[in-house]
């Protein structure tokens, strides 16, 4: 991790139709409402998020580009400005058997209303080919719901293959990785 992580501002990523960007408090919104769909947290949690955690995850997400020099991006669609989610890398130490490490985590969290358009695809590709320039050829890993069967096809068109099963936060998730890519 570079040192004084803390001045690094969050780099801005295009690709066709998105813009990646740090977050902003006007996203919050945008993410509550966005959050309110089953479509959106049924892989998370049973019951949407209340504001106060969507808050502590807007933070949470700007922040860990402060702490660790990387994190997630808001997502928005470039024709209409509007944000639909956030996708990105970060390490949350999360309890998990068996442990992620030190590797960095992808994930990504769209709104439903754009689900099937590719969205996911052309984000993800975008924040992995940063990761390898900022990583190097590095392992990285996600957690994907075992019934979440679209992200499962993401990770899968990117390398990501199952190594293991476990439950978190009384969910049972899928343990994927991508092993080093050359540079």
């Amino acid at each position: 991790m570079p040192e004084n992580t803390s001045l690094l501002a969050v780099p801005v990523l295009e690709t066709s139709r998105l813009r990646l960007r740090g977050f902003r408090a006007d996203d919050f919104d945008n993410w509550f409402a966005m959050s309110r769909s089953i479509d959106y947290h049924r892989y998370f949690t049973p019951e949407p998020m209340p504001a106060e955690e969507v808050w502590k995850l807007l933070l949470r997400s700007a922040g860990h580009w402060a702490v660790m020099g990387y994190g997630f991006w808001a997502v928005e669609e470039k024709a209409s400005g509007r944000f639909v989610g956030g996708i990105g890398f970060l390490n949350l130490k999360r309890a998990l058997d068996p442990p992620l490490g030190e590797a960095p985590e992808i994930g990504w969290v769209l709104d439903p209303a754009i689900h099937g358009l590719g969205y996911a695809t052309e984000g993800v590709a975008a924040a992995l080919a940063w990761g390898e320039q900022h990583f190097g050829p590095v392992r990285t890993v996600c957690i994907i719901h075992p019934d979440n069967v679209p992200s499962l096809k993401v990770a899968a068109k990117f390398g990501y293959r199952e190594y293991a099963r476990t439950t978190y936060h009384e969910q049972p998730i899928v343990l994927l990785e991508r092993p080093g890519q050359p540079a």
